[in-house]
């Protein structure tokens, strides 16, 4: 019978549906279970611990494992994952600590006897017995099963690797292949389960007819357990075949909407390929023409004699013969066409270079403003020097080892907001200090505030929006929520000539309001309220709230939002970040725009992870600028010298092909410090946020003891600390509230928390109420007066 079941391992999801019957909890019969197993002490039956989902790939349950001759089968919690098998001591094991696993796509599996199963890969072998023969077939079918799937995966995984670009005969031949590979499997699953059920019928039949034969009562309890068996197995295998059959209903439908995709994508890909052939043929006859006219002139006159004689076609049909090479193919934005970007040829430089955006980059950070852009943007005057030496480095972060369950055990039964979560879990820094972190790249705005060309100035707001992002990629650890009322200033106006404040205005929901202002020529304000989602296996970040940038000299007022942070892997696996949605900055002066895309990270994407691609236009919808780049390295920009329509996207939108220059530099992520893998990851701005600092705020960020005692390495009193201080507030909390309800049944008015630094007010532009700076701080910290402020240490 083991054989018979082992035929199904050429199914690569019935492990799933075997794994959801109802009726394998519990279903052995409980005394043939501990007579089996007497000889090992055991008193209890290797069964399921509940039915998974429908459609689950899991497979979990108890079976003994062989480990020495002095200690023998030992009861282990044993679970089927992905083509896995790991096994714990118990159950609580599995959320920290794994004894083996096993890859089944490289294992052999046997049976000894009726209850033994031997497992070997490689040099490592599992000895498991199973309490009853019945549930010993339920893991053999499983692991087979199991086995089969992890293989086609791994086969498909080497043979699928080029179907993410279906632009050739072959590769479409073979997703077709691939596809009725998947279905022809499927209908060999229906012929094996229908097999099984001849099979298991016959042997339920035998087995009926030898019970109406017996006439002893103690061979009828045997052979009326014999029957129950079987008919569990027939049970099973039953339920697998209807699953079966679900199953290839929903893979052909699936397919079959795939396929009419596919279809129309390779309509518009030919047809896109066809004009592209035909246009590169028209440019290289001209090419040729060209050259047979005037093969001895000057690099120069056949720039002159093409603009003379294309005119304003000229620049598409002056293509350079590697254009695939510098052709980009931009995802579509939701309310605008797709568009291709084609880099001009030098020829086209050449007849630019009068421009303020021609000039050849050198990669640094600083072309933007040297011989790329108008004089206007050049810097003028020497840059100020640091008058004080900031540190380059704080003490390494601790090696404890975090045990989960050890945390969440104890907040059984407890309020959701009452939890105390450790300091494990975050970095030393506040929110507060993290939201002051966006200043790290100031110097695009210090660039952006010399520029005449609004356009221009547009480009580098937006890379100053993206560049916020970079400190992101590796910094997994949560900001400490700063308490109501805490504030955070960095006063670097000596050195960088801005001086930034933060205040914490809102606890329910956590909200902070931050303004920065720069002698360079402009004022930077925002409120953020962070709103957050758990769904599983990943938390989404929302910030809500709009950022708000002022140019003194121009005038030029710059909105924008931003994107959703994700955060993966909450529960398993490494933590990892990613950035996903729309920017629209708008220049409410002029009404020019600029569109960001942060494309989500996908494994099929044949796009470089964290991708991010926008356009720059006027008041009146026309393109001058393309961007593009990623959020953790830099973003270069383009100029636009000439755009056409071309052929249908695949949702009908026309696309537009823009022909570009070469691009320049406008932004290059600072590398990290030394050690930085073990300081938290931090920027070299971050490593000085929490450097202290005299004469702050009494409220200052600084000032906060659990989180000075976090980044000097001592986090059982920084845990202690935390506690006392969420403690504090909480009470605060409740004694406003009682006073809120004092004056509710007097009749008088309770005013309620009100920020010290930040007062509420309507703005003009976007039309919300927010929180913005009301003036004093500074003057209060030049006299040091910090009478107003509250104790909230």
């Amino acid at each position: 019978m083991g054989r018979a079941i082992a035929l199904c391992g050429r199914s690569g999801r019935i492990v799933s549906f075997l794994s959801a019957v109802p009726c394998l909890s519990g279903c052995t019969p409980q005394p043939a279970a501990e007579r089996r197993m007497s000889d090992q002490g055991k008193s209890s039956v290797s069964t399921l611990a509940g039915a998974p989902a429908p459609g689950s790939d899991t497979y979990k349950g108890w079976l003994f494992k062989w480990t020495n001759y002095l200690k023998g089968y030992q009861r282990r919690w044993f679970v089927l994952s992905n083509g896995l098998l790991s096994y714990y001591r118990t159950q609580a094991e599995m959320a920290h600590t794994c004894r083996g696993t096993i890859n089944l796509a490289t294992a052999h599996i046997d049976t000894e006897d009726a209850c033994n199963i031997v497992l070997s890969s490689g040099g490592r072998t599992y000895h498991l017995k199973a309490s009853t023969e019945v549930e010993r077939q339920r893991w053999v079918t499983a692991l087979e099963l199991a086995k089969a799937k992890a293989i086609r995966m791994m086969n498909d995984q080497s043979d699928d690797s080029g179907d993410e670009e279906p632009t050739t005969q072959s590769d479409r031949s073979e997703g077709i292949q691939g596809t009725l590979k998947t279905l022809i499997s499927k209908l060999d699953d229906l012929s094996t389960c229908n097999d099984l059920i001849a099979k298991h019928g016959a042997a339920l039949q035998r087995s009926l007819s030898e019970l109406e034969a017996l006439r002893v009562p103690v061979e009828g309890g045997e052979k009326i357990k014999g029957v129950n068996e079987r008919a569990t197995l027939f049970r099973i295998t039953s339920n697998a075949m209807i699953n079966a059959c679900r199953d290839f209903l929903d893979l052909a439908e699936t397919h079959s909407r795939r396929w009419q995709r596919a279809l129309q994508y390779e309509r518009e890909q030919r047809i896109h390929l066809e004009e592209t052939i035909e246009q590169l043929a028209k440019q290289h006859n001209s090419l040729e023409r060209a050259w047979r006219e005037a093969p001895t002139l000057s690099a120069n006159t056949p720039s002159s004699s093409t603009t003379k004689k294309g005119g304003s076609e000229r620049p598409q049909k002056g293509e350079a013969s590697d254009e695939d090479e510098d052709t980009e193919y931009f995802d579509a934005m939701e309310d605008s066409p797709a568009f291709i970007t084609v880099t001009a040829t030098e020829n086209t430089q050449h007849r630019c270079s009068q421009t303020n955006l021609c000039g050849a980059s050198g990669g640094h950070t600083n072309d933007w403003n040297q011989d790329n852009v108008s004089p206007s943007c050049k810097d003028s005057g020497k840059e100020l020097q640091p008058l004080r030496r900031r540190r380059s480095h704080i003490p390494d972060k601790p090696n404890y080892s975090l045990n989960l369950w050890s945390i969440m055990k104890n907040c059984i039964g407890k309020e959701l907001s009452k939890i105390p979560m450790p300091v494990n879990f975050n970095e030393p820094l506040s929110m507060l200090q993290r939201l002051t972190e966006d200043l790290e790249y100031h110097e695009l705005l210090d660039k952006a505030a010399r520029c005449e060309s609004s356009l221009e100035q547009l480009c580098l707001v937006a890379a100053f929006s993206v560049s916020s992002y970079s400190t992101t990629v590796h910094r997994t650890a949560k900001p400490f929520n700063p308490l109501l009322g805490e504030t955070y200033e960095l006063d670097r106006l000596d050195d960088l000539g801005y001086r930034s404040l933060c205040e914490q205005v809102s606890h329910h929901p956590p909200a902070a309001a931050h303004h920065v202002i720069s002698q360079r020529g402009w004022t930077l304000w925002q409120q953020i309220t962070i709103s957050s989602k758990f769904r599983g296996k990943y938390l989404s970040i929302m910030p809500l709230g709009a950022i708000h940038l002022q140019f003194h000299s121009s005038e030029n007022h710059y909105v924008w939002r931003k994107v959703i942070s994700t955060v993966h892997n909450i529960i398993v696996g490494k933590l990892w970040i990613d950035q996903s949605g729309d920017i629209e900055i708008v220049n409410h002066r002029t009404k020019e725009t600029c569109q960001l895309k942060f494309s989500p990270y996908s494994y099929f994407s044949r796009d470089v992870p964290r991708k991010v691609t926008g356009v720059v236009s006027d008041s009146g919808g026309q393109a001058h600028y393309i961007l593009s780049g990623t959020w953790d390295d830099k973003i270069e920009s383009s100029k636009i010298v000439q755009s056409s329509k071309g052929g249908s996207g695949s949702e009908g939108k026309q696309k537009t092909v823009y022909q570009t220059l070469s691009p320049k530099l406008l932004w290059k992520k600072y590398p990290l410090p030394d050690n930085a893998e073990n300081m938290y990851f931090f920027s070299s701005l971050a490593l000085t946020l929490n450097e202290p600092e005299d004469g702050v705020g009494l409220t200052d960020s600084r000032l906060r003891p659990d989180q000075r005692l976090m980044e000097a390495g001592r986090w059982d009193e920084a845990n202690s600390e935390k506690q006392r201080l969420e403690e504090k507030q909480r009470a605060v909390r409740r004694r406003r509230e009682a006073e809120a309800t004092d004056a509710l049944d007097n009749g008088r008015e309770y005013e309620g928390f009100q920020p010290q630094w930040f007062h509420k007010r309507k703005n003009a532009i976007t039309g919300e109420t927010t929180f913005v700076y009301k003036g004093g701080y500074w003057e209060a910290k030049d006299s040091q007066d910090w009478s107003t402020c509250s104790e909230i240490f």
